[in-house]
């Protein structure tokens, strides 16, 4: 059987073997986030404590472990209910968990709009950074007793941005590659467009039953259910690509295309917004350079 077992608005919990995919209301629209329980014979981890595990007090049974596969908000709002419980995470995030600051600091705001989602970070996702942090890499293996998390390194998204896959049930968790109609988001001043269509590239050749996002999209079972949706979310980026030069058929600055969006949808309103529209347009335009395709003129740039 291939197809999503947990779809858009599920509220309730989804086991896929050893692993237990904890629903949250609107399937894990932000700012919530699906979160992972994972038991083995002998500990427990919990993957990305979101809004949805701070709203339900914590999670049910002992947790000897955290796992954060990135430091976006979403994804660690629930870690304060754990402040004795390690947390692992891969190096280039480790900063932004234990400090708000250097994590709000990631995004590249302005003043009036870093000021906002200090606040946001405080009151909707309950930050206070956490101190018990070791490091990941690539490979490395969590032996839980009788199931193992194998780590993958899945940069773009964030620059330590990492999926979980584990065994023997075969569920391949990808975080905030999330297969969603918005696409891949790369507006990070860590976040490389490279990086991630690399880490979509690999992703192709990982073997898995269970296919789990961190939001929307929920649990596809079956690679060909999973292959045909990296394709759409991947053609996104190469919509972008399209929207920018259709753009550039008359010289623009960046801040021009910045007001056009390539990215959110005019009505959205956000302290992130413009942020992520620059470093996306930025992303982009330089790519567009190296490939010829782009100039920049004394009045902006300009498709060739």
């Amino acid at each position: 059987m291939t197809g999503d077992r947990t779809a858009p608005g599920c509220v309730g919990d989804v086991p896929y073997g050893g692993v237990t995919l904890l629903g949250s209301p609107g399937g894990g629209r932000y700012p919530s986030a699906s979160s992972l329980l994972i038991r083995g014979t002998g500990s427990t981890v919990l993957v990305d404590p979101s809004t949805e595990v701070h709203r339900r007090g914590g999670v049910s049974g002992a947790v000897d472990l955290v796992a954060v596969s990135h430091a976006h908000e979403d994804h660690v709002a629930g870690l304060h209910l754990f402040p004795d419980v390690p947390v692992l995470a891969h190096p280039a995030e480790v900063g932004a968990i234990r400090s708000p600051e250097a994590l709000l600091a990631g995004f590249g705001l302005g003043r009036e709009e870093a000021a906002v989602f200090r606040e946001e970070l405080r009151d909707t996702f309950h930050l206070a950074g956490h101190q018990h942090v070791g490091t990941v890499e690539d490979g490395d293996v969590l032996d839980l007793g009788g199931r193992t998390v194998t780590v993958l390194h899945l940069p773009g998204h964030t620059a330590g941005h990492c999926g979980f896959l584990v065994e023997p049930d075969g569920f391949l968790f990808l975080a905030d590659i999330d297969l969603t109609s918005f696409g891949p988001y790369y507006g990070d001043l860590s976040s490389s467009l490279e990086d991630f269509e690399a880490s979509l590239a690999r992703l192709r050749e990982v073997e898995a039953r269970w296919y789990g996002t961190a939001h929307h999209v929920g649990v596809l079972e079956g690679r060909p259910a999973f292959h045909a949706a990296l394709d759409r979310f991947a053609a996104v980026i190469r919509r972008r690509d399209g929207r920018l030069l259709e753009l550039l058929r008359q010289p623009r600055t960046l801040a021009d295309v910045v007001a056009r969006r390539l990215v959110y949808r005019p009505h959205v309103r956000s302290p992130l917004v413009d942020a992520v529209e620059r470093r996306t347009a930025l992303l982009h335009l330089e790519r567009l350079e190296r490939l010829g395709l782009v100039v920049a003129t004394e009045g902006g740039y300009l498709a060739v």
